[in-house]
């Protein structure tokens, strides 16, 4: 990764933090986005305390201006873009029977809508790099998760945009990766949006129990420098999408007995 400049979108914490620390200490030069102002201050003075050098985009990328200007900012700073790491997400827990159907519109604009448009702003210079285009996906976007419908269908919806661009793509030598970490100890549950829009600012799952934030950034900067095409993480990640290619209606059952388990329960 030695000179290479790498945006990473959500960079302020869980995995698009961890990815601006390892992508930089492996030679990276980093630029981060994010909404809130505390956190990207925060974020780049880890960076700078760790020798990095970087830049900070404040913005959300699921407006198209701020996400045309992370990527205009980039090239200003460094001339270059050598990988886009689309991990800015957000994700939900509601029924669909009970969600507002602006929170799904929420999540669609940032997860899906927020990669189209930065990879749009951001595809003339990775073409003239050869670069490699990053899509944080999840389990989610390989298997439907009950309470999670606008999560789930925003990270479909991100699947096959990375799967039909990698196609084009490929007489480029742009390399596209569609990465699903599995359950992450991040901050993602906890700002996961309620029926009414509102975080819920708790999460239900055991994070002690998680691959961490750090191994996940690990294992897309190798697979970033091995140039693959996707990375499913966690046995149990690697399982699910197995099952469910074979074994569809069981996994129905399974996947509704598990998330019944979470507090509230279905």
């Amino acid at each position: 990764m030695k000179n290479q400049v790498v945006l990473i979108t959500g960079g302020t914490s869980g995995i698009g933090r961890a990815c601006a620390l390892e992508f930089g200490r492996a030679g990276a030069r980093v630029v981060i986005t994010g909404r809130d102002a505390a956190r990207l201050a925060a974020t780049a003075a880890e960076l700078t305390a760790a020798g990095i050098e970087h830049r900070t985009v404040a913005g959300d990328v699921g407006i198209l201006a701020d996400a045309s200007r992370a990527v205009a900012d980039t090239i200003a700073a460094f001339g270059r873009l050598d990988v886009l790491i689309n991990n800015a997400g957000l994700s939900m827990r509601a029924k669909f029977a009970e969600v507002d159907v602006r929170v799904i519109e929420q999540l669609m604009q940032t997860n899906f809508f927020g990669t189209v448009y930065v990879t749009k702003a951001a595809l003339p210079h990775l073409l003239a790099s050869k670069g490699t285009i990053v899509g944080i996906s999840s389990i989610a976007g390989f298997r439907g998760l009950p309470g999670r419908t606008g999560y789930s269908a925003s990270k479909f919806a991100m699947n096959g945009f990375l799967e039909a661009l990698r196609t084009e793509l490929l007489p480029e030598g742009v390399n596209v990766l569609t990465a699903a970490p599995g359950f992450t100890a991040s901050n993602i549950r906890h700002t996961a949006l309620l029926a009414n829009g509102q975080p819920q600012h708790d999460t239900p799952r055991d994070e002690a129990q998680m691959m961490t934030s750090e191994e996940v950034a690990r294992h897309l900067r190798r697979a970033v420098e091995r140039r693959r095409r996707t990375l499913v993480l966690t046995g149990e990640g690697k399982l699910v999408v197995f099952l469910n290619k074979w074994l569809p209606g069981l996994m129905d059952k399974l996947v509704l007995n598990n998330f019944r388990k979470e507090e509230g329960g279905f």
